[in-house]
């Protein structure tokens, strides 16, 4: 089952694997991800009362997106969870009609590419200010 329903989400186990496991946000604090949370739109996954996978939408719902924190957690890959959590996404209502979505990845670009994800067309139009460590600072 796939949900946009924010109740669902198993909240400690999203902050464990963005704190603990993932790339991108190690050292995540609780509550900025309770905060990312509620100012996104979340999408769920799950096998049934256990939450298997996660994708964080940012988003002005009118313009402009941005896909964040896709997780299947280890032991659920493999099952197509990854792909059905992205129809999800790209058929969810805030983002339709968008003229920009963008997204950032280091591994995955196989799956979304599927789903018409390309690098930068105009990468040079295109500037960030990173901060990697900002988690691991803020303790």
């Amino acid at each position: 089952m796939l949900s946009d329903d924010k109740r669902l989400l198993d909240r400690p186990r999203i902050h464990q694997f963005l704190t603990r496991d993932s790339s991108w946000a190690r050292g995540i604090d609780r509550a900025t991800v309770d905060r990312s949370i509620e100012h996104s739109v979340c999408i769920g996954a799950y096998f049934g009362e256990i939450q298997v996978g996660f994708a964080r939408i940012v988003t002005d719902r009118a313009t402009f997106a941005n896909l964040v924190d896709v997780i299947v957690w280890p032991e659920f890959r493999g099952q197509g969870i990854s792909r059905q959590l992205m129809e999800a996404v790209l058929a969810h209502a805030s983002v339709k009609g968008i003229r920009r979505f963008t997204l950032a990845t280091s591994d995955a670009h196989g799956l979304y590419s599927k789903f018409g994800f390309t690098a930068l067309n105009k990468p040079t139009t295109f500037m960030e200010r990173y901060e990697p460590n900002i988690y691991r600072a803020a303790k």
